[in-house]
């Protein structure tokens, strides 16, 4: 067949092939943003961060937002400080005092804020942050505060 004899391409079809690029490439940081950081700092199943804080042992932070304090209650025993606060060092302080080698243990939904949280907050001087990988909902880390029959408060806010 020449060149010439060659059907034209569809016009839609190269949109549709660089349209599917860019949704599996969409599709790659979406889960790439959803995977949590690694890190060498501790980690405390939600057990034991339960354990720990009603002992006065850690200082325990819910990190989420008010939202998802009222859609899922929050974890007896925990400080609600959402992370999007521009003055979310002064409230942590504020729970835990202002020594920067107080142990604090960070929860969020699923593991991953808390442990970008944790990263951020040992480049801003804490030297004793500790994740909770498995957060409220559970993750990949283990069941979860709610599913391990751990205590909810009804979030007063």
């Amino acid at each position: 067949m020449a060149w010439a004899d060659k059907p034209a391409p569809r016009p839609g079809r190269r949109l549709m092939l660089l349209g599917g690029a860019a949704a599996a490439a969409g599709f790659g940081y979406w889960w790439q943003r959803r995977q949590p950081p690694d890190h060498n700092h501790p980690r405390l199943t939600a057990a034991e961060a339960y354990a720990q804080a009603r002992a006065g042992v850690i200082t325990l932070v819910d990190i989420r937002t008010p939202q998802e304090w009222r859609a899922s209650g929050v974890p007896v025993g925990s400080h609600q400080i959402d992370m999007r606060r521009g003055d979310f060092i002064e409230a942590l302080q504020a729970a835990a005092g202002p020594d920067l080698s107080a142990p604090v243990a960070l929860i969020c939904a699923r593991g991953v804020r808390s442990a970008r949280m944790t990263l951020k907050l040992a480049e801003a001087g804490f030297t004793n942050v500790i994740d909770v990988p498995e957060g409220v909902l559970g993750s990949a880390a283990g069941a979860g505060w709610i599913a391990g029959n751990l205590p909810v408060a009804r979030w007063e806010g």
